[in-house]
C-alpha cells in the first residue's frame, strides 16, 4: 500500500509553495521556542522545526528543477509547429523515457496511448495539443476511454486554457492535465525534435 499526504495538509500545502515560506516557519519556530521556552529546552524549538527545514530542502529541489518559463514557452513553440505524427512520436518517447510502457491506441479516437508503470494503468488524450481553448466534450471522452480501456488514470495533453466548466470536470474525475512546465519537464527534447 503507497501512503499519500492529503492534497490540503499543512506539508502538501508547503510542497506547492515557494521553499523560503517553509524555511521562514522553521526560523520563526525556532525563535519562538527560544524566546518563550526555559534554557534547558532550547533544543526543542530545532527538534520541531526540523520537518519544516526537510520541507524548505524539498520544495527548494523541486522548484531548482522546474524549467523556466522562456524554457517552457521555447518548448509549447516547438510543439505547437509539429505535425501530429512528430509530436506523436516526441510524446511517446518522452514517455518511453520518464519510464513508462507506451501503447499506441489506434482504434479509439477518445485517447491515443496507454501508459503502463509500477502496475497501473492510464491513458492519455494528445491529438488536441494545439487547441487554444478545451470544452468538456474531449475530458468526457478521455473519461469514457479511462473506463473502456480498465485504466487507473487519465491524462490530458494541451497548450491552451481548459474552459470552466472543463476545469471543474478534470478536477471532479481527476483527469490530470499535461500542460506548461510539467510538459516541459517530461519532454525537454521537443525544441530539438521539431
Amino acid at each position: 500500500m503507497k501512503l499519500r499526504m492529503a492534497r490540503n495538509s499543512i506539508f502538501a500545502i508547503l510542497l506547492r509553495s515557494a521553499w523560503w515560506i517553509s524555511a521562514a516557519i522553521a526560523a520563526a519556530i525556532v525563535i519562538a521556542a527560544n524566546a518563550l521556552l526555559p534554557p534547558q529546552y532550547f533544543g526543542f524549538g530545532a527538534f520541531a522545526a526540523f520537518p519544516f527545514v526537510i520541507i524548505a530542502g524539498i520544495a527548494l529541489y523541486k522548484q531548482l528543477q522546474r524549467p523556466s518559463e522562456a524554457r517552457v514557452a521555447e518548448i509549447e513553440n516547438a510543439a505547437r509547429a509539429m505535425s501530429w505524427q512528430t509530436f506523436s512520436q516526441a510524446l511517446a518517447d518522452a514517455f518511453t523515457r520518464d519510464g513508462s510502457q507506451v501503447e499506441t491506441l489506434n482504434g479509439d479516437p477518445r485517447a491515443d496511448f496507454a501508459l503502463t508503470r509500477n502496475g497501473r494503468r492510464a491513458v492519455v488524450a494528445a491529438r488536441r495539443w494545439k487547441a487554444s481553448r478545451t470544452g468538456l466534450e474531449a475530458l468526457r471522452e478521455l473519461v469514457a476511454a479511462r473506463e473502456a480501456h480498465a485504466a487507473h488514470e487519465c491524462i490530458y495533453v494541451a497548450m491552451g486554457d481548459l474552459s470552466e466548466q472543463a476545469a471543474r470536470y478534470a478536477k471532479q474525475e481527476q483527469v490530470h492535465l499535461l500542460q506548461g512546465p510539467e510538459l516541459a519537464r517530461l519532454a525537454p527534447k521537443f525544441a530539438q525534435a521539431h
